[in-house]
């Protein structure tokens, strides 16, 4: 493992919390999130929290065709309210800061429906790639990101910001990665658009590791954006 405060760079959290699992746990399997040349604009490429995802196919891919015209990138705004009406979504934002050994704090592990996002990250609809991050089951059942594998290419991923404008994304991909062969750069590499990566965690849970295996990932770009 490289990175860490040392290095002045946040380490992404791919933590997952079963149903008894509490506290440090949520601090489990830390990895380094890649290189300064990651950063956009000045800003730490964002780590993520990642919360636990039912069991779902590893490896599983859902790409979509080339995407289309791209909305122009917005000012910098906090994100306020996360909408997804495909699966259900409607959910408000939590900050999320570092811990003292550099890793990403988690959203709270008892709250089922709120989102994290990294406060000293790119926000949603700035250039970059933005990252979100949330829970899927807790210890008072499933959460926010229950079904998050489940989203296609083509659906809509809102995000009300605190300019009053909301900001519409369009799914690209929903992609399924092991933890142990995350691909950092695709996810947080530099991008000249305004896009979104929406992460949790999937696949086998380890009853041993009592961590999840894999991570799913939702890609989208930045469709249009309009008065909330």
């Amino acid at each position: 493992m490289t990175g860490g405060p040392a290095s002045g760079r946040p380490r992404l959290l791919r933590a997952g919390m079963g149903a008894a699992a509490v506290g440090l746990l949520l601090i489990y399997n830390s990895v380094d999130t890649g290189s300064d040349a990651d950063a956009e604009d000045g800003k730490p490429a964002p780590p993520a929290a990642a919360g636990p995802t039912v069991p779902g196919p590893s490896g599983a891919t859902t790409k979509a065709p080339a995407a289309g015209p791209q909305a122009p990138v917005l000012k910098r705004a906090k994100p306020i309210r996360l909408r997804i009406p495909q699966i259900a979504v409607d959910a408000p934002f939590t900050e999320l800061g570092l811990g003292p050994t550099g890793q990403l704090d988690a959203p709270p592990p008892d709250e089922k429906n709120l989102v994290g996002w990294y406060r000293d990250g790119v926000t949603p609809g700035e250039r970059g790639s933005a990252v979100l991050a949330g829970h899927v089951d807790t210890s008072k059942g499933p959460a926010v990101f229950l079904l998050l594998s489940f989203l296609l290419p083509g659906n809509k991923i809102e995000v009300s910001r605190a300019d009053g404008t909301v900001a519409v994304f369009s799914v690209d991909s929903v992609e399924t990665f092991a933890k142990d062969a995350f691909p950092d750069a695709k996810v947080y590499g530099r991008t000249p658009d305004a896009q979104l990566r929406l992460i949790t965690c999937g696949g086998t849970y380890d009853k041993k590791k009592r961590d999840y295996l894999d991570n799913v990932v939702v890609f989208a770009h930045l469709e249009s954006s309009h008065p909330g």
